[in-house]
């Protein structure tokens, strides 16, 4: 791998000298998503040369990867040892990367029980936009030392540099889960929610969504030891799920393959909607559906045509969270807004001070996040 390092240090350094943009490309599985997707502007960096699994210690939870690895191979080992990665990051075709998964910094369905992808980053090497070749952080929890420059990767979409490699804490699948239904509208469900959130229970994730005759239905995933997901189960009421199809089904909905996702109208985008978990029912824009709530109340998405992004910014600001159009409209997803609002100055501020610092010459990446 020296040889394919070295090749992305001279190859960024020349770039930096001609101020010619580069795109750093994994699998090209979020291509999607940003503004101007999927055409980016720059020559393509592509990373996947780059790729192999440095080191793994099953007894110390922990494992070492080039930012090149397909994620798949990554899964399949830690599922070898009965580990995985815990906030199940989501895959929206074959072929995602670790590099792609950690500068991406998008979570699935468990992210608000166990922790987001930064979470769980324990140390990054980088190559930032002068083609200087740094680490930080390490493969222990314990040696981070002033700023945690390696979690400030995760979702910087290769703006502040160039993930080469990356070490990852993992944890071991939980002995035991189970799949609860309730039906219910969304306020209910809310409600409901809200209040386990404050007990004792193995919550891991849940999914709120209305289907197309109007029903609402509310499912929680369970996970822990089995005792506890017992105990849960007879406490919390509901209708088991013990179809073989339930673990496929929280899957599509991590990777956006529920029929909710996939029958959007080409003319709405998806929005997503980040507030608090105890935010109440979002009064939507006329005409606009109830959302798919996730993450026990904090991430709703919303699919609506653009011209409601201003009132969808200010409904999430109103109730303490941020709103950011995650799929623009149209059959191939092009021209999505900024992932976050420019137009907030202490943001845009602290964000053009990391770039300055990180990349000075503006070559990676240029436009992804803003």
């Amino acid at each position: 791998m020296e040889a394919a390092l070295r090749q992305i240090i001279d190859r960024v350094r020349d770039s930096a000298d001609r101020r010619a943009l580069l795109r750093i490309r994994g699998g090209g599985t979020k291509d999607f998503h940003g503004p101007g997707a999927p055409a980016h502007a720059g020559e393509p960096l592509d990373m996947r040369p780059l790729a192999g699994i440095v080191s793994y210690e099953p007894s110390e939870l922990v494992v070492t990867a080039l930012a090149g690895t397909p994620l798949a191979e990554l899964e399949a080992l830690l599922a070898q040892h009965g580990q995985s990665l815990p906030f199940e990051p989501p895959r929206f075709a074959p072929g995602g990367t670790v590099g792609g998964m950690v500068a991406a910094g998008l979570s699935g369905p468990a992210r608000a029980s166990v922790g987001a992808v930064r979470d769980y980053v324990l140390g990054v090497e980088i190559i930032n936009g002068k083609g200087e070749l740094l680490r930080f952080g390490g493969q222990v929890m314990k040696n981070v030392a002033g700023y945690d420059v390696s979690r400030l990767m995760a979702g910087s979409w290769g703006q502040l540099g160039i993930i080469t490699e990356v070490s990852l804490k993992v944890l071991p699948v939980p002995p035991a889960e189970a799949t609860l239904r309730f039906d219910c509208g969304q306020a209910e469900a809310l409600a409901r929610l809200h209040a386990w959130g404050g007990q004792p229970l193995p919550l891991n994730a849940s999914c709120w969504v209305q289907d197309g005759g109007g029903a609402g239905r509310l499912y929680v995933r369970l996970r822990g030891a089995r005792a506890a997901v017992q105990a849960a189960c007879r406490s919390m009421g509901g209708a088991p799920q013990d179809a073989p199809t339930v673990p496929a089904d929280w899957q599509a909905c991590r990777d956006q393959r529920l029929p909710w996702f996939t029958a959007r109208a080409a003319d709405h985008a998806l929005w997503r909607l980040s507030v608090p978990q105890t935010a109440p029912v979002l009064a939507l824009p006329a005409g606009v559906a109830p959302p798919l709530v996730e993450w026990h109340g904090g991430l709703r998405w919303v699919q609506a045509p653009a011209r409601h992004g201003d009132e969808l910014r200010a409904l999430a600001r109103q109730v303490g969270g941020s709103a950011s159009c995650f799929v623009a409209a149209g059959a191939d997803g092009t021209g999505a807004a900024a992932l976050f609002d420019a137009n907030d100055g202490a943001l845009a501020i602290v964000h053009q001070r990391l770039r300055q610092a990180f990349d000075p010459a503006g070559i990676l990446n240029p436009g992804r996040l803003v």
